[in-house]
C-alpha cells in the first residue's frame, strides 16, 4: 500500500485496544505512537507533533473529551484532526464531542477499513 508516512496518535486506555489499532494502522503504512491516559497524550502530542489523533473518551487523568478541547485550544493542534473512538455511542456524547472539537466520533467496534477510510478522509490522502 502506498499511503505517505503520516503519524497518528492513538490514545486508548485499554492496552489491548491500543496494540491492535498501532498494528493494524502500522500496516496500513502509518507511523504511530501511543499513550495511555489523559495526560501522557497531552505531553505525546507536544512531543510527536502527530497528524492525526485517534482518541477514547474514557481515560485516567484527564477524560478525552477534556485532551480534546485542549489540544484544540492551542494554535499548534487547531488543524490536527481529532477522531474520537469510542464505546460511549450516545447522542449526547457524539453532541460533547463535536463541541469540544472533535473532526469525527467513531462508536466501537468498526471495522479496520472503515477506520483507514475515515483517517484517508481526514488527512486527505485518496482511497485506495
Amino acid at each position: 500500500m502506498t499511503t505517505p508516512s503520516k503519524k497518528i496518535l492513538v490514545v486508548d486506555d485499554e492496552q489491548v485496544t491500543t496494540e491492535l489499532a498501532k498494528t493494524f494502522l502500522e500496516q496500513q503504512g502509518f507511523r504511530v505512537v501511543c499513550a495511555f491516559d489523559g495526560e501522557e497524550a497531552l505531553r505525546v502530542a507536544q512531543a510527536e507533533r502527530p497528524d492525526l489523533i485517534l482518541l477514547d473518551i474514557m481515560l485516567p487523568k484527564v477524560d478525552g473529551f477534556e485532551v480534546c478541547k485542549r489540544l484544540k485550544a492551542d494554535k499548534v493542534f487547531a488543524k490536527t484532526p481529532i477522531l474520537m473512538f469510542t464505546a460511549k455511542g450516545l447522542s449526547k456524547d457524539i453532541e460533547k464531542g463535536r463541541e469540544v472539537g472533535a473532526d469525527e466520533y467513531l462508536v466501537k467496534p468498526f471495522s479496520g477499513r472503515a477506520l483507514v477510510a475515515t483517517i484517508r478522509k481526514h488527512l486527505k490522502i485518496p482511497q485506495e
